[in-house]
């Protein structure tokens, strides 16, 4: 077996405004979202929630054929940009696929303050990208989470 062979293969990345994506693919990124949120971590909550039709929203995903990891990245009215939606499918977790999500969408960002909600254990792998704590922890839909900032 040669090295690439040994290698998983690297699923590529896309990204699209939400509403120029074909039906399929939507469908795919709203049913992981909510295979990984709502059901998986049992929060049931509103993931349909309108900002994902917004002028400026982004989403990004891993995979080739389907969709294997998301993130949505929202332009804020105070001019700061929001990571969010950060998910990958069981099947496909270990692979960095959600941190080259990150990298994607930080690379588009042009606010110089880039803002999310972290689940709180995930605080110190964001941290990995730059974020830092900004503000006290608190509970959405009763999972633990961390307000943090990217400052550039």
């Amino acid at each position: 077996m040669t090295a690439a062979q040994s290698e998983p293969q690297m699923l590529p990345i896309h990204r699209a405004p939400t509403r120029n994506l074909d039906p399929v693919t939507l469908h795919e990124i709203l049913r992981l979202r909510q295979d990984v949120f709502v059901v998986e971590q049992g929060a049931a909550y509103a993931d349909i929630d309108g900002r994902d039709l917004e002028p400026g929203t982004v989403q990004f995903w891993a995979g080739h054929g389907s969709v294997d990891a998301v993130v949505r990245l929202l332009r804020e009215p105070d001019g700061s940009e929001r990571i969010g939606r950060v998910a990958t499918a069981a099947r496909a977790r270990g692979q960095g696929l959600a941190g080259r999500l990150i990298e994607a969408a930080l690379a588009e960002t042009q606010a110089p303050r880039v803002v999310l909600g972290a689940q709180a254990h995930l605080a110190e792998w964001y941290g990995r990208f730059g974020f830092e704590r900004d503000g006290d922890d608190y509970l959405e839909d009763r999972i633990p989470h961390v307000p943090m900032v990217l400052n550039r």
